[in-house]
């Protein structure tokens, strides 16, 4: 790279990839590459891929060493934060009742143990309150609120939710019952019945922290709660502060499951969690360790592929409240009854998704081919669907033909639909758009993800109005759709050392994706099928060095077309590298992220 801003050039000569991306080369500016490099006291290496991720010198510290001393916003700079801790304050102090009413999902579950446990720690048991996915759907529902008042509850405080849901907040206000939300989905103009609406993505709130999972917003009203009570003089000998770092493992996992950005407090949070949870303090996390096999010191793929999945397959598939028991409970025996029983419906989960996900495809190839690719979004919709699984579904027919996507469960007239978005484009406003209108039952979500309800009879029109209303910022995310890498290396270079390197950059996530590497003109020696749509692959260099290579649910993809054909052929690789913990420390393997054939136009 030069030593100006310059725009990204094709690496390797590769402008129509496998996966049909042009490979190029992350811009960082060479001179602060070195100064990161000299401030930190790290590699040269450590400094381009710092300097690749946007971050100057002088940003260098905060980011390589993330702290929430220097991170933590003020709390209070959230629209409604203090009113809403006064509010809690005022409940504690009366001996009020009070509920915590939250999503199923890990974000969700996670807030709500996060506030058990803190509550705990005051010496105040909350009540908490998980809807049933198939019984009552997501968010706030009037009954359940009133159920609640019915068994003498004060306050509520809603958890991932509650932003949009005016018409059971309105009935909550109308029982007697106040309502504090605690949400991080986009909001409308208009805001429900609420003593506080704490949403650092409501409109009118400017504390930039719009990035926070509900998680970490729960923590900063931990925060604020704390801060508040020391300043009344309400900890004493007999009533110590709660230690709000032993929380940051719960606050962690909701972060990275949620897929919100690790930059700013969020990479602090992520950071410092992970810490924490290697300490296996929480009964509940190492409970849900044991059971997913995790024997190292967790990190964000464990959270994200290993423990997540599991928290979620009560809410999916089996008990909704499961995960916020699991996450709450103190009691070792408890946490490893629930984490087996969570273990057994993450694998029920996986029979239900593959049903699906089966019949999703067979869908969307009947209407546009083989090899077609659906306008703009692509759109499913079974009759009796597991809701439970849709979201993952949709997730894997974005990540097959590269577009937003939408899967829909229809049960007697009405539809429950989970979508997922590409990089660019804003699922979550193009929902509520649809709920302004008229389209939807109800709606919600953010950026990457949205959940709605749907008649049967309001189906093709809403399949219209979202491709419709998409259909620019599609196209222009796919005119700027590029693999970006890290560096070009030699086969020789894919060593532990490097691996090390790269993991001094990390946490990783989103907003701070892994480093990407090209390894050039390697020749195909094995590509077998491994699992469900798996390939293992072997590729060797003309100096003899060899490296695995893995390629996940691309079997059955052009990817994978071209590699099991392509045995004996040239290659460049691109992806992302590991240790290969089978093998031993001394081995790296790749993550195939894409490939292209050398020589090929």
């Amino acid at each position: 790279m030069t030593d100006t801003a310059q725009r990204a050039e094709t690496v390797l000569g590769v402008a129509s990839s496998a996966l049909g991306q042009r490979w190029v080369q992350r811009p960082f500016l060479d001179r602060h590459a070195q100064a990161i490099a000299d401030r930190l006291g790290v590699s040269l290496t450590v400094g381009q891929l710092i300097a690749g991720r946007g971050v100057s010198p002088d940003e260098a510290e905060t980011f390589f060493r993330p702290s929430l001393k220097a991170l933590l916003p003020d709390p209070a700079s959230i629209l409604d934060m203090t009113a809403g801790a006064r509010r809690i304050i005022r409940a504690v102090d009366a001996g009020e009742k009070i509920a915590v009413f939250g999503d199923y999902d890990v974000d969700g579950a996670t807030s709500s143990a996060l506030l058990i446990r803190y509550f705990r720690a005051l010496g105040v048991e909350i009540i908490p309150y998980i809807p049933d996915r198939m019984a009552e759907g997501y968010g706030p529902n009037a009954p359940a609120l009133l159920g609640l008042r019915q068994q003498g509850v004060d306050l509520v405080i809603t958890v991932d939710c509650g932003t949009l849901s005016f018409e059971p907040l309105q009935a909550a206000k109308d029982a007697g019952l106040d309502v504090i939300v605690v949400d991080h989905h986009k909001a409308e103009p208009a805001l429900p019945t609420a003593v506080a609406v704490i949403n650092p993505n409501r409109l009118d709130d400017d504390s930039g922290q719009g990035q926070l999972a509900a998680v970490g917003v729960a923590f900063m009203l931990c925060v604020e709660l704390n801060r508040l009570l020391r300043e009344a003089g309400w900890f004493t000998g007999d009533r110590p502060e709660p230690d709000l770092r032993l929380l940051l493992d719960i606050v962690a996992l909701g972060t990275v499951c949620d897929v919100v950005p690790l930059t700013g407090v969020n990479r602090a949070l992520v950071t410092q969690g992970l810490k924490v949870m290697a300490g296996r303090r929480n009964a509940g996390l190492t409970a849900l360790a044991d059971v997913g096999r995790v024997s190292e010191a967790p990190g964000t793929y464990h959270a994200g592929f290993v423990l997540g999945p599991r928290v979620n397959a009560g809410g999916r598939v089996g008990e909704s409240s499961l995960g916020t028991k699991l996450l709450s409970t103190d009691n070792a025996l408890e946490a490893r009854q629930i984490a087996e029983k969570l273990d057994k419906y993450n694998d029920e989960r996986r029979v239900i998704e593959a049903t699906v996900l089966e019949e999703a495809f067979a869908q969307v190839e009947q209407e546009v081919g083989v090899d077609g690719s659906p306008d703009t979004m692509v759109i499913a919709a079974g009759e009796g669907w597991h809701a439970g699984v849709i979201g993952i579904v949709a997730s894997r027919l974005k990540d097959k033909y590269r577009l937003p996507a939408l899967v829909i469960a229809m049960e007697n007239g009405e539809g429950k639909g989970s979508a997922r978005s590409i990089s660019g484009v804003d699922l979550g406003a193009a929902v509520i758009e649809a709920q302004h209108k008229g389209l939807l039952i109800k709606g919600g979500g953010h950026a990457m993800a949205a959940g709605l309800t749907v008649a049967a009879d309001k189906l093709d029109d809403l399949s219209t109005f979202l491709r419709d209303q998409m259909r620019t910022a599609v196209a222009a995310a796919h005119e700027s759709r590029a693999l970006k890498l890290d560096a070009v290396i030699a086969l020789s270079g894919a060593s532990a050392a490097l691996v090390d390197d790269i993991e001094q950059v990390g946490p990783f996530g989103s907003g701070n994706p892994g480093p990407h590497f090209a390894i050039p003109e390697v020749d195909l020696l094995k590509a077998d099928r491994v699992g469900e749509n798996h390939l293992r692959c072997i590729f060797k260099s003309k100096d003899g060095n060899s490296i695995k290579a893995m390629a996940f649910r691309q079997a059955d993809e052009p990817l994978g077309h071209l590699l099991q054909t392509g045995i004996g052929r040239r290659f460049h690789i691109a992806g992302k590298l590991k240790k290969d913990t089978w093998a031993g420390a001394g081995k790296v393997e790749m993550t195939l992220e894409d490939v292209a054939l050398v020589g090929a136009p």
